[in-house]
């Protein structure tokens, strides 16, 4: 059975469903300081930022092929913005700081305007200073219905969110800390879902549930399994699956989403749970309480989702880009030409490689191609409707989560093409091969979803035109 880790000490929480995504009356999202209780009562509430006051927030539930306008007003003490992360979307909604749109200063506005063209499970977050203002709990949900959905008791949003928290339960600071930096990245110390640390849901045996599992953490890796829930992946980073997967051990790398349809095999008065594996043993994401029966007997395995539609990949004749991952902790880079565009707008560069010291003495500890932060010019520009290759050489200790905007992209190789992503998991010393079809114009960044590796400088971008 898993156990909770003690308050602070570790990652345990149980999480369940919180109803109740906002629906389209709603017509701003506002972005301010707020008091969340994320731990138990006795410990007080945190002090956060958040989306309408909540931890995640409330988000959006809409059907495929809406129209979303949400004015965005920025409450918070610094500029921001809202990226939309994983929607095939206009590039000037795209929301990157210095790249699609100036930042939002503070006590101002921006409206997005835009089509969701894709049904599946997707979220929001800034991208001004992301690792700071996700790490404060800026993030939320975005489901995107399907015209026929799947036959399930209940759909469930779980978003999982990483905090680091000192004794008093407030979040702790050191956002430039160059050891999560060079390492792993700000791993937190506390885990939750829906902004709280132990909900628990009544269910009933053979009660079919929609899981659509979130990790909005800013670095951590979860590796899900289920007991006394038995079923399969049906979507990956919101794309559907061709043919579903069974469920055994789920691993989300930041930013990463999976849709698991779950049937509850564990019996009357016993428990199930979603469980996060750990190296010291497993603890219980979602608890749920069996209570009555659903159906006698077991249902047959749930067919695919239906497909979102993407352009074919022509792979015969596709632009090759190589992608080097260099530098962090161990590693073997000893200088890197500094990058000229950052999230924040333009910054300093360098023509010629700046030693290692000196970048981190800048806060840069990655670079992708021998250049630490954005460079001055796109690693690919493609023609729209063009395949585009990128093989991506992890030459470092570390895994790194790299997410590509406004295209969702399949990973090839001797057996073919996978299964379309918007976020990869590449392990240290392992070598992917993606494939897009460069369908949507505009300036794209291509960043690690580890958001302080991302700050400290594994970001770059490509044009299409």
């Amino acid at each position: 059975m898993p156990t909770r880790r003690a308050l602070l000490a570790g990652a345990a929480a149980a999480i369940a469903a919180r109803p109740g995504v906002a629906g389209l009356s709603e017509t701003t999202v506002t972005a301010a300081p707020a008091m969340a209780q994320i731990v138990p009562a006795e410990y007080g509430p945190t002090a956060v930022w958040a989306y309408d006051g909540a931890v995640p927030g409330a988000g959006l539930r809409v059907a495929q092929g809406t129209r979303i306008q949400r004015r965005f007003v920025n409450d918070l003490p610094e500029a921001s913005t809202i990226h939309w992360h994983g929607i095939r979307i206009d590039n000037a909604m795209d929301g990157v700081a210095g790249l699609t749109q100036a930042a939002v200063p503070p006590g101002d506005e921006f409206l997005y305007d835009f089509v969701v063209p894709d049904a599946g499970t997707y979220w929001y977050h800034p991208h001004r200073n992301t690792l700071e203002q996700v790490s404060r709990g800026l993030t939320a949900p975005l489901i995107v219905e399907e015209a026929e959905p799947p036959e399930v008791d209940r759909d469930i949003v779980l978003t999982v969110n990483d905090w680091r928290l000192d004794e008093n339960a407030q979040i702790m600071g050191g956002f430039g800390n160059m050891h999560d930096r060079s390492h792993a990245g700000r791993l937190g110390n506390y885990l939750t879902a829906n902004g709280e640390g132990d909900l628990q849901q009544d269910v009933k045996w053979h009660e079919r549930l929609r899981l659509r599992l979130i990790n909005a953490a800013s670095g951590r890796i979860l590796r899900l399994s289920g007991l006394g829930l038995s079923g399969h992946i049906v979507a990956l980073d919101g794309m559907p699956l061709k043919v579903p997967e069974p469920f055994g051990v789920l691993v989300l790398g930041p930013a990463q989403r999976a849709d698991l349809i779950v049937d509850v095999t564990a019996e009357v008065g016993t428990p199930a749970h979603l469980v996060s594996e750990e190296r010291d043993g497993g603890y219980a994401l979602a608890t749920f309480n069996v209570a009555g029966v659903a159906s006698v007997a077991p249902r047959p395995a749930p067919p695919p989702l239906p497909p979102n539609r993407l352009a074919p990949l022509d792979l015969g004749d596709a632009r090759h880009v190589e992608l080097r991952m260099e530098g962090g902790a161990m590693g073997g880079m000893t200088a890197a030409r500094r990058g000229m565009r950052h999230e924040d707008g333009m910054g300093a560069h360098s023509a010629d490689p700046v030693p290692m010291r000196q970048l981190v003495q800048n806060g840069l500890a990655w670079a992708l191609n021998g250049v630490a932060g954005m460079p001055e010019d796109p690693l690919v520009e493609a023609s729209r409707g063009e395949t585009v290759r990128v093989r991506m050489v992890n030459d470092t200790a570390w895994p790194h989560a790299m997410h590509l905007h406004g295209h969702h992209f399949h990973v090839v190789g001797e057996s073919g093409q996978g299964p379309a992503r918007d976020t990869v998991l590449i392990d240290r010393g392992q070598t992917v091969e993606i494939a897009f079809a460069a369908d949507n114009p505009g300036s794209w960044m291509f960043h690690c979803h580890m958001l302080a590796h991302q700050a400290a400088g594994m970001m770059t971008w490509m044009r299409v035109v």
